[in-house]
């Protein structure tokens, strides 16, 4: 069973460690070092401040985590948010990124978000079908946008209003 649950700096190496992978073996995130505990646990802390971020747990186990965070500075953005899901490759596939979002989304719409924005790295089709499965629908690609991995590298944004 999938128990969800506001994220607290305890949480951060357990957060760190399942996004480690997708900053160093692909493409799924355009950062390139990996973030410690650290900053992590900062990342939680300014997020969970201004929007959420929430941690599933299965037998105890973080499995995977999701957040809004703000989508640009700009003032008139404010109603405006991104999301991120990240699950733990040892439970793809389990519901956990569905569970976490269907949490997540109606939260931030209560806190009085209208739209929510995802960028996915390109191509991720298992990232593509959750977004859609959720509600998301696709807004526009950018081209070439970052140099990851050897080469350049497309983001996709799907968009869900709230």
């Amino acid at each position: 069973m999938i128990s969800l649950r506001p994220a607290s700096a305890a949480d951060a190496a357990r957060c760190a460690d399942i996004y480690h992978p997708f900053v160093t073996e692909g493409w799924v995130s355009f950062e390139i070092n990996p973030p410690d505990t650290e900053e992590m646990s900062r990342r939680i802390a300014d997020y969970s401040a201004s929007h959420i971020w929430l941690v599933a747990e299965i037998v105890g186990r973080i499995a995977g985590y999701a957040y809004g965070c703000p989508h640009r500075t700009r003032e008139a953005y404010q109603t405006s948010c991104d999301v991120s899901v990240y699950v733990d490759p040892d439970y793809a596939r389990k519901g956990v990124g569905r569970a976490l979002y269907a949490e997540l989304l109606p939260q931030l719409k209560l806190m009085g978000f209208h739209a929510a924005f995802a960028g996915i790295g390109l191509p991720n089709p298992g990232s593509i079908g959750l977004h859609e499965a959720m509600g998301f629908t696709p807004v526009g690609i950018y081209r070439e946008v970052g140099w990851k991995m050897d080469g350049w590298r497309d983001v996709g944004w799907w968009q869900r209003l709230l």
